[in-house]
């Protein structure tokens, strides 16, 4: 174990007091299957709760508790945005968290989980206060995504403490990618298939009626059973893994401030460029995330089905996900993301075509496939880039939780950007809450907002994505020289 105090240079560091694991030792650090499955059974919360706000809360602010469009799109910007930045803030507290019994992550996520559900539970439901509407969702959402920062940084982090060997990093990603997709699937079922039986009545004219006291509580008790399975995974993730400290025994090292911290994160220019390119691949989908529900509803008019057509999609990025695994693994990262994402686009054939409830199943599957890959490879990728920084600045060490906030602050941030722009574009279209029909300004904008501005930004982050500059030959590189390191 290396032990070395702050005014040792570099070359005592790799010189003094080094010792190799044995190999019993390394037996006995090695990820088992089981601890890799609770590993992943942690990621489900925060893809669950993600899932079932993306796709329904717009819809059920419009309808449901019947919003203007425009105090709808302040609700879902203001809370992602504040979400977006407490994500920084959390990770830089995570970083300087002292060392417990039960490791460094673990206790944020333990003791965090119980209010975000309860906070969770609150947002699906319509309080008795008709001006009090606005500030009851803010409040909650906000409270909410804070709470859920809290769980997910710190699991998001613990990546880089469950092993220091790639490999097995990289298998526990895929089980948690697995994992957290099946999540999604979840999601969507338990919202969408609670929530179709209740379905909002809407009426024939422009005057909007009050949703029906089925449908709130079809809204209710669809989180309740979300909030207990959130809990149940919480559960399984603190007693089946175990953290273990990976930056040799440096429990306690220096905290660096908040601002040098950052400087060196950002100044890392392979995760510039990686956070950049997913940035915009991840507001894609979020685009097309946040108003396909609504899109399936009036544009396409299937009323009736639109939970199925969801439910579709992330099954097929379920069952889709072993193959890409399997495919980064014999191909590239990089070659990956450049096959699988552009996908997604297949999208436009829904919007191009007349409407057809075969062909909507039928993209909705193609499409399936290209959001395992978003889903797969920026975790997978992630740690290939702190390894990078870790090689390239060996003396600073316990930047993970940094590298993962700030990932997290973007496409969080692309989310509130996509979810508020979307739908004050559907405020300024016309929107009608409550109707059965909407005008065609408003289908036109839905067409704009799940195909071509898709289409357009993922185009970008490829492009973006070329100068990547971390490739197969560098990553084993990078491993080759953290294994000297750690022995």
């Amino acid at each position: 174990q290396q032990y070395y105090s702050e005014n040792q240079s570099y070359a005592a560091f790799l010189c003094v007091n080094i010792w190799a694991l044995s190999p019993q030792q390394e037996r006995k650090r090695a990820l088992t299957v089981w601890s890799k499955v609770c590993f992943a059974i942690g990621g489900a919360p925060y893809q669950i709760t993600a899932t079932a706000l993306g796709f329904f809360l717009q819809i059920f602010l419009l309808d449901v508790a019947l919003l203007d469009p425009l105090n709808a799109s302040v609700i879902l910007f203001v809370g992602r945005a504040w979400d977006a930045v407490t994500d920084p803030a959390i990770g830089f507290l995570v970083s300087r968290s002292p060392w417990t019994r039960h490791g460094r992550m673990m206790p944020w996520i333990l003791v965090s989980t119980i209010p975000a559900v309860l906070c969770y539970f609150l947002i699906w439901v319509v309080p008795p206060i008709e001006q009090g509407k606005i500030m009851w969702y803010l409040l909650f959402y906000c409270l909410f995504q804070t709470l859920q920062t809290c769980f997910h940084v710190p699991y998001s982090a613990l990546t880089m403490f469950i092993s220091n060997k790639q490999e097995e990093r990289d298998s526990a990603t895929a089980y948690r990618m697995t994992v957290e997709v099946l999540g999604t699937v979840i999601g969507t079922g338990v919202q969408g298939q609670i929530v179709g039986m209740a379905n909002t009545p809407c009426i024939n004219n422009t005057s909007p009626t009050n949703s029906s006291n089925h449908s709130r509580l079809a809204y209710m008790i669809a989180s309740a059973v979300i909030s207990l399975i959130y809990v149940l995974c919480a559960v399984v993730l603190f007693f089946g893994v175990r953290e273990q400290d990976n930056q040799g025994g440096l429990k306690a090292q220096k905290h660096m401030s908040f601002q040098t911290g950052l400087r060196l994160v950002m100044g890392h220019g392979p995760y510039v460029k990686l956070v950049l390119a997913f940035l915009f691949t991840s507001l894609a989908f979020m685009l097309l995330e946040g108003n396909f529900a609504v899109f399936i509803k009036y544009t396409l008019g299937f009323r009736e089905d639109f939970q199925n057509i969801l439910l579709v999609i992330m099954l097929s990025a379920t069952l889709t996900i072993p193959m890409w695994q399997w495919f980064l693994c014999r191909f590239g990262k990089k070659t990956a993301v450049y096959i699988g994402i552009p996908v997604m686009p297949f999208v436009i054939l829904v919007v191009c075509v007349k409407s057809s409830l075969f062909v909507s199943y039928i993209v909705s599957i193609a499409a399936g496939a290209s959001v395992a890959v978003a889903f797969l490879l920026p975790w997978s990728m992630l740690p290939d880039v702190v390894d990078d920084f870790k090689v390239q600045n060996p003396t600073s060490q316990g930047h993970e939780a940094i590298f993962y906030s700030f990932y997290v602050f973007f496409t969080k941030f692309a989310s509130g950007v996509s979810l508020g722009v979307s739908t004050l574009a559907l405020s300024f279209a016309g929107y009608v809450t409550g109707v059965c029909v909407q005008s065609d300004s408003v289908n036109l904008t839905l067409k704009i907002l799940v195909s071509a501005a898709p289409v357009s930004l993922i185009a970008l982050g490829l492009l973006i994505f070329k100068t990547y500059p971390i490739n197969e030959e560098r990553r084993q590189y990078n491993n080759k020289q953290l294994q000297l390191l750690l022995r």
